[in-house]
């Protein structure tokens, strides 16, 4: 009684198509892989230095900002 069985199973799933439909579920999904993706090869670049110092070097045409917010207190900087 402690275990669900394949039919317990089945029916949760068809519950859950059901509610958020397959096509979300497949969005969830690949998303899911994604982050998997890029944390594979965040783990990766970590064992491997060389490939991270030529991901720090900037193009000449790129300027490096940092973003402010702005707020409604009349402190626009």
């Amino acid at each position: 009684m402690g275990s669900l069985s394949i039919w317990h199973w089945l029916i949760v799933l068809l519950i859950v198509a059901l509610v958020f439909g397959t096509k979300k579920l497949r969005n969830i999904g690949g998303d899911l892989g994604g982050a998997v993706r890029g944390f594979k090869e965040g783990m990766r670049e970590e064992e491997n230095p060389a490939s991270a110092d030529k991901r720090d070097q900037l193009p000449r045409d790129t300027v490096d900002v940092e973003a402010k917010d702005k707020t409604r207190s009349g402190d626009y900087r």
